[in-house]
């Protein structure tokens, strides 16, 4: 059975940092496209970052270019999203995925506040 479990979120001040992990079991996270979507109060979910399964290919959404970075590590199964300069537009709940499975995980709250 997959099963995607996120953590690592919480209350930042606005130019903190977190870093987001995402566990994955029931499937080899490392054959599979991974990827970072969040989704904030009143706004569709939106991808922030996404990995191939070698990790030879990133892209990121423009809003966090050069302020996070999507990594995994396919021993330990799980793929982590680095977040550096926070701010108060990064205040979402954060999700990982592959595209394929239909599975979400619970996500993880990222509150970006003084």
């Amino acid at each position: 059975q997959v099963h995607i479990v996120e953590s690592g979120g919480g209350l930042v001040q606005p130019g903190g940092s977190l870093r987001l992990s995402c566990a994955a079991s029931g499937f080899t996270l490392s054959t599979y496209v991974m990827r970072w979507y969040r989704q904030a109060p009143g706004k569709e979910r939106e991808l922030v970052a996404a990995i191939t399964s070698a990790g030879s290919s990133i892209i990121y959404a423009n809003s966090v270019k050069g302020r996070f970075t999507i990594s995994r590590d396919n021993a330990k199964n799980t793929v982590y999203l680095q977040m550096n300069s926070l701010n108060s537009e990064d205040t979402a709940v954060y999700y990982c995925m592959t595209p394929a499975f239909a599975t979400w995980g619970q996500g993880t709250q990222v509150t970006v506040s003084s």
